[in-house]
C-alpha cells in the first residue's frame, strides 16, 4: 500500500474525521499506486490518519477507515450490515407498504463513493470513485448475503465515475453483477406502486430522496389544482392524486419521463382518477410563461442546476428565475413546494435565491416547512457537504 503524507497543519480536518483529503494538502507520496488503489494517509510528522481510495482530482483520497485495519470483504460486510441495521431501525425494511429505500448513502454510511438503492428484491449500485468500481463484485456478493430478499444486483455507474478515469479492469459498463430481471420492475413506496427503469432512467431509476416530501405534499393536495414541474416519473403527481387533488398536470422536457409518469398513474388509479391527470412534454420555463392563475399548488423539483462550484452563480440565477415565474402566476393563497438538489449550493444560498424571487414578485410569502433528505440518506456530522437536498413549502398570499 502506498503512502500519502500531508503538508504541515493539513491533518486537522482528518483528525475531526472529515473523510476527504484534497490534492492541495498533499506534501509527498511514497510507493507506487494508481487511481482506485488503497493508500495510507499520514501527517507531516508521520502519524497515521486513515486509509482510503486514491483518486485523481481535487478530492485525492476518500477515507474508508480512520484506524489501521485491512480493507477486505469482511470490512465491506461490516459496513453494509451497519447500514442495513439502521434501515431496520427506521422501519424501512420488511414493510408491506414500502420496499423502496436507500441502503448506502456514501459518506453518510461511512462508505464514501458508494450508493446502493433497494427496490424490492433488487439492489442498484452506483460507484462515484474508481476504488469502489474495482470492488463492485465483492460488494454485490455482500449485499445478497446480508439482505436475504435481494436476488439481483445491478451496477449503474457509467455516468457517475470520473469521466477521465483510466480503469485497469476493462471499462465501466453498466450491467447485472448478480441475477437479472425480466420486464420492467415495479416497486412500492408508501403504498403507491412505481415502474423503476434503472437501465435507462436517471440516478438509480427513482428519486427515493423525496419520499417524505411527497408524503407531506399529499396532505396539502385535497381539492387543489396541482402543477408538478420536472415531474420525471410522476412521484409527486401520484401522491397529489391520492391526496384528492382536483386536477394534476405533470410537466417534463423528456417524452420518456412523461410516458413513465402516465404509466405510473395508470398503475395506481382507476379511470376516473386518471382523467384528473394530464401530462405535457415541454420545457419547464416555457410552460411557466403563461399559466396565469391556473394552479393553487406548484411543485418545483428541478435537476441539479450546479454540479460543480464553478456553476453556482448561474445556478442561483436559474433558481431565482424559476421561482419568480411561479410566484408571479400562482393563485392567491397558493402553495409552492420548491427544491434544490445541488450539493454545491447550501441552504442559505438557496433560501436567498427564493427570497429574491419572492421580492421580485411583490407577493407576501411565508415559510410553512423546511425540507431535507429522508432518514435513509443520513448526513455524517463530520461531513456537512452530505446535506444536498433543500426544500421549502411556501404560502403565497
Amino acid at each position: 500500500m502506498g503512502t500519502i503524507t500531508l503538508k504541515k497543519g493539513k491533518e486537522e480536518s482528518l483528525k475531526r474525521m472529515h473523510p476527504w483529503v484534497f490534492s492541495g494538502a498533499i506534501a509527498s507520496t511514497t510507493g507506487e499506486f494508481n487511481e482506485g488503489d488503497l493508500v495510507e494517509v499520514k501527517s507531516f510528522n508521520g502519524e497515521f490518519l486513515g486509509v482510503g481510495h486514491y483518486q485523481i482530482g481535487s478530492i485525492a483520497v476518500r477515507i474508508l477507515s480512520f484506524t489501521e485495519r485491512k480493507i477486505d470483504k469482511s470490512f465491506w460486510e461490516e459496513r453494509i450490515k451497519a447500514a442495513y441495521t439502521l434501515r431496520q431501525k427506521l422501519g424501512l425494511t420488511h414493510s408491506d407498504s414500502n420496499n423502496t429505500y436507500r441502503l448506502v448513502h456514501g459518506e453518510g454510511d461511512n462508505l464514501p463513493g458508494l450508493i446502493i438503492d433497494i427496490y424490492g428484491d433488487s439492489a442498484v449500485m452506483q460507484a462515484h470513485s474508481v476504488g469502489m468500481h474495482y470492488v463492485r463484485q465483492e460488494i454485490a456478493e455482500v449485499i445478497v448475503d446480508v439482505i436475504k430478499e435481494v436476488k439481483n444486483v445491478y451496477y449503474k455507474s457509467e455516468t457517475t465515475l470520473p469521466y477521465k478515469a483510466t480503469l485497469t479492469d476493462g471499462g465501466k459498463e453498466d450491467g447485472y453483477l448478480i441475477g437479472g430481471c425480466d420486464g420492467e420492475p415495479v416497486s412500492t413506496e408508501n403504498g403507491l406502486k412505481f415502474h423503476i427503469d434503472w437501465l435507462r432512467g436517471q440516478k438509480t431509476g427513482f428519486f427515493i430522496d423525496q419520499r417524505e416530501n411527497r408524503a407531506l405534499l399529499e396532505k396539502y393536495s385535497k381539492g387543489k389544482d396541482v402543477l408538478n414541474m420536472f415531474c420525471y416519473t410522476g412521484g409527486f403527481s401520484c401522491y397529489a392524486l391520492r391526496g384528492g387533488a382536483k386536477t394534476v398536470d405533470s410537466v417534463d422536457s423528456s417524452a420518456k419521463a412523461i410516458d413513465l409518469t402516465n404509466k405510473n398513474v395508470e398503475l395506481n388509479f382507476d379511470k376516473e382518477t386518471q382523467d384528473r391527470h394530464h401530462a405535457f412534454a415541454i420545457d419547464a420555463f416555457k410552460y411557466l410563461d403563461d399559466i396565469k392563475d391556473k394552479y393553487d399548488l406548484i411543485i418545483l423539483d428541478p435537476p441539479a442546476f450546479a454540479k460543480h462550484r464553478s456553476a453556482i452563480r448561474n445556478a442561483l440565477q436559474g433558481y431565482r428565475k424559476l421561482n419568480a415565474k411561479a410566484f408571479e402566476q400562482i393563485k392567491p393563497n397558493g402553495i409552492i413546494f420548491t427544491f434544490s438538489c445541488s450539493q454545491a449550493i447550501d441552504k442559505e444560498q438557496f433560501r436567498l435565491a427564493v427570497f429574491s424571487a419572492a421580492a421580485q414578485s411583490k407577493r407576501k410569502v411565508r415559510i410553512l416547512h423546511q425540507m431535507t433528505q429522508p432518514q435513509d440518506h443520513p448526513i455524517n456530522i463530520y461531513h456537512p457537504e452530505g446535506e444536498y437536498l433543500k426544500g421549502l413549502v411556501l404560502y403565497v398570499e
